[in-house]
């Protein structure tokens, strides 16, 4: 994994010494992204272009610098590129034979990395090559006309694309009235060109108070700052717009891949079958590692699947894979049962750990590391996120980086295979708002109402979810549970899924550990959609949500895993961890300096402080949570230096 950012500055009177320093300094905000190799790009020509990468170096660790050139039919490619492609293999024959076709010879890959298969992806298929890709991207093509013939083609343009499901992260923005284009990995890089500014509207501020984590496709909490969304190409053609009308060029955004409804052909066994058959070869091809890699294990039923696979396949082997779970300081003596979060979930990793016969590694947070790292958290997401939930994965992260630099984990299980409740409750998909937002006025209620225009937000929100669940494809005949079914997915992977992949992506790579995640193969989705509900789904079990993948798996996991009620990511649960972020809030209020103090109702904090008990994002967050997410939005508004446009 990497981090990419790149300019193109369409200004008949810029600075290219300046745009080349301004370039790098932007790599430099992502270094630890990739701190094995730097490398950057500079076009000549009117138009000034530059590329900048930072390498995590994974396959083919020699070789693979980037940026990375390739010259056929007169014209120059240059990629920068952040990713695991898992088909690559594939697409190298196909490539070969395709470019023999068109030219009577065979291109010379001069790596094994994927980086070359992407960017001869590119050459090959155009904007097409974005859906020939199975794997978790984001990368940048600048091609360049070398030759003076072809006179029908642009001398420059730029094309990007991202993964189908957002693991790559990849953001822009348009400087100088749209006379610069600037893109990067993270948005850090972004407001590293002095012509950005941290500035979050009345739609960041809803977002920020009401979604956060959460945000809106294609959009940030910063003003004009944008992503590129989840499964879309970005074209831009950069110089005969320029060159003849003297003003920069539109761009297009293209959606390459989209969920489609279709009717399943076959029964109950053939959706158990084909539901292994691509769990088990998403898993193979994503072991494929020069460097160390290790699986994350909860415990939990996704986890422990992807330790099922992967142990088995390394056993044919005779190889052993290195596991980890994550326990906190004070757990075992301060967990209590809930109906969300029934069992802690050491016990079960430990044993599951034994019987597949990994080399697992227990890993504790100490109370005062959650805490302290949520300040590193807010760094590391360039938002506040989730409060401990960001800043343990961060610390066990780190820990993990001393032995190993990848990792598989098993998120998205549950917003494929309908693991929340709202895949089987239609109020909670009814009440026109995001069902995962237990309370949505609880944190935005804290602001000065005067500021917050609350019911404006919630009503721009709501209409927001409305038209993205209108949007939702179907059957005519689908029953309703199955309509239920769709809906659940639909916004479950487009919003909820997409979070966790962020918060996964940003917590890892901010100490260059690269997470993988079997379960976010396009061709699992693409196929458990349209699998009907009842085969997804047994009312009259006690455990009965997931039956489709428990079936899937049932010979590699003993019952004890695999007859687990889901439990989510766990949080601490001692009490000094609540004593320790009201402390470190109330630290942060007293200082003159303090952006929060400007914005917030103190009446409404003092309540929570003193013990008022609330939850605002699923039942892991709640007063504990509350107080360090305030913490880290003082944080972030003060290291950021945000301006809040309230009007």
């Amino acid at each position: 994994m990497c981090s990419i950012c790149g300019m193109i500055d369409f200004r008949k009177d810029h600075d290219r010494v300046l745009n080349c320093g301004i370039l790098e300094s932007m790599g430099a905000t992502m270094l630890r992204r990739g701190p094995d190799r730097q490398g950057s790009y500079f076009s000549g020509g009117a138009v000034f272009a530059g590329l900048q990468h930072n390498r995590l170096a994974v396959i083919d660790v020699e070789n693979g610098q980037q940026p990375m050139s390739a010259v056929l039919s007169g014209f120059k490619y240059t990629i920068v590129y952040n990713g695991e492609i898992y088909n690559a293999p594939e697409l190298r024959a196909e490539i070969s034979r395709e470019i023999y076709r068109r030219t009577g010879r065979e291109p010379v890959f001069k790596t094994r990395c994927d980086t070359e298969v992407v960017l001869y992806s590119y050459i090959v298929w155009g904007e097409d090559c974005p859906s020939k890709l199975n794997g978790i991207f984001a990368f940048a093509v600048l091609k360049e006309k070398i030759s003076p013939q072809d006179k029908g083609h642009a001398g420059q343009s730029l094309f990007m694309a991202r993964d189908r499901f957002g693991v790559k992260p990849l953001y822009y923005a348009w400087l100088h009235d749209k006379h610069t284009f600037i893109f990067a990995s993270e948005i850090k890089g972004i407001l590293k060109h002095p012509s950005v500014r941290a500035r979050i509207d009345r739609y960041g501020i809803w977002q920020l108070f009401y979604l956060t984590p959460v945000t809106l496709h294609g959009t940030t909490v910063f003003k004009d700052i944008y992503e590129v969304p989840p499964a879309c190409s970005v074209n831009i053609d950069c110089t005969d717009t320029f060159e003849k009308t003297g003003t920069p060029p539109k761009m297009s955004v293209v959606k390459y891949w989209l969920l489609k409804a279709e009717r399943f052909e076959g029964d109950e066994r053939d959706a158990v079958r084909i539901t292994r058959e691509i769990l088990e070869d998403a898993v193979r091809r994503q072991l494929v590692s020069d460097v160390p890699l290790c699986v994350f294990l909860s415990g939990g039923l996704d986890s422990s699947v992807i330790a099922g696979l992967a142990a088995g396949i390394r056993h044919k082997e005779n190889g052993t894979v290195s596991t980890y779970s994550f326990e906190y300081e004070g757990n075992k003596e301060n967990f209590r049962s809930s109906l969300f979060q029934p069992q802690g979930d050491d016990e079960y990793a430990v044993y599951l750990a034994g019987y597949l016969g990994t080399d697992h590694t227990v890993l504790t947070a100490p109370t005062a590391k959650v805490a302290d790292y949520l300040y590193d958290a807010v760094i590391a997401r360039d938002f506040p996120g989730q409060a401990d939930i960001d800043s343990s994965l961060l610390y066990f992260c780190g820990e993990v980086k001393k032995r190993h630099t990848v990792a598989m984990s098993g998120e998205c299980s549950d917003e494929i295979f309908g693991g929340y409740p709202w895949f089987y409750r239609p109020e909670m998909l009814e009440r026109d708002f995001y069902p995962w937002i237990h309370d949505p006025r609880v944190r935005i209620g804290l602001v000065r109402s005067e500021l917050a225009r609350a019911d404006e937000g919630y009503e721009f929100l709501s209409r927001m979810y409305n038209e993205f669940i209108a949007k939702c494809p179907g059957l005519s005949d689908d029953t309703p549970s199955m309509a239920l079914s769709r809906k659940a997915t639909w916004l479950s992977a487009n919003y909820f899924m997409t979070n966790l992949l962020e918060r996964k992506d940003r917590m890892s790579m901010y100490s260059a550990v690269e997470v993988r995640v079997p379960f976010a193969d396009h061709r699992l989705i693409e196929h458990v959609f349209n699998v009907p509900w009842e085969y997804k789904y047994d009312a009259d079990s006690a455990i009965g949500e997931k039956m489709l993948l428990r079936k899937a798996v049932s010979d590699i996991l003993p019952d004890k895993i695999l007859r687990r009620k889901k439990s989510p990511y766990p949080k601490t649960h001692n009490p000094d961890y609540e004593t320790r972020v009201s402390k470190m809030l109330e630290e942060r209020l007293r200082r003159p300096e303090s952006p929060l103090r400007e914005i917030i109702d103190t009446d409404k904090l003092e309540n929570i402080m003193r013990g008022e008990n609330t939850t605002w994002f699923g039942q892991l967050m709640a007063r504990p949570q509350l107080i360090a997410w305030l913490y880290q939005l003082d944080v972030w508004l003060s290291e950021y230096n945000c301006e809040l446009l309230f009007s």
